[in-house]
């Protein structure tokens, strides 16, 4: 009670001069959010077309390979999304099907990034856009996604090529937009809340994963 007391009495305290500073400091709050909405929103402008190069990619050896179209969304991160997370997923296939169902249209969902069983990294969306991936909008903003070919029941899918490639793909990820390499930041498809996927599952390496992605040179701390 007394420290609600308290409370109450130091509102009333309050004089103009606070208030009309509060009510700056909402002013130029409004304003920045503004700002902030509108640099997410400035592409869709008719004629306006930010510079792209094609069939470029953002891992050195990664090989070009476009999504469809209706399974991401244009962005310009990190400037309108800030990117601080990495998700791990298993395709629950062959990696040329998952290319397939990545393509088409009708599919509704695409990663960044496929990792082979031999290593090769093919990516399929840049990591300035917003792949659907995750299941989570939110989560699609702040992350980038990586499959891995294979079913989350067959730890044999999971080869010591595959896990290299991909280490050196996520510490290159983490480099870029400082992203600390940790399992706050670095998480499975399971994790993101809202999901009903159950990958990378229970037979994937995080120890080893985890230790490899920070014997990378190029990784953040």
């Amino acid at each position: 009670m007394g420290e609600k007391q308290a409370s109450a009495d130091g509102d009333r305290r309050i004089g103009r001069r606070a208030l009309l500073i509060g009510g700056t400091a909402a002013a130029v709050g409004s304003a920045v959010l503004a700002r902030d909405e509108l640099a997410r929103l400035w592409w869709r402008a008719p004629g306006v077309e930010k510079p792209r190069v094609q069939g470029a990619v953002d891992f050195r050896g990664a090989q070009w390979v476009a999504a469809s179209d209706a399974n991401w969304r244009r962005a310009d991160r990190p400037d309108d999304y800030g990117i601080d997370m990495v998700v791990i997923h298993v395709t629950q296939g062959s990696f040329a099907s998952a290319v397939e169902v990545f393509q088409d249209p009708g599919h509704g969902a695409a990663a960044h990034y496929i990792v082979r069983k031999d290593g090769h990294i093919t990516q399929m969306i840049r990591e300035l856009d917003v792949a659907y991936h995750a299941g989570n909008r939110a989560y699609n903003e702040r992350s980038v996604g990586i499959e891995h070919e294979g079913f989350v029941d067959r730890p044999e899918d999971f080869t010591d090529e595959m896990y290299a490639a991909s280490a050196r793909l996520t510490a290159g990820i983490c480099a870029r937009y400082a992203i600390p390499v940790d399992r706050e930041h670095i998480i499975g498809h399971v994790e993101v809340p809202g999901t009903d996927h159950t990958d990378p599952g229970e037979h994937w390496d995080w120890e080893r994963y985890m230790r490899l992605v920070r014997k990378v040179p190029s990784a953040s701390a």
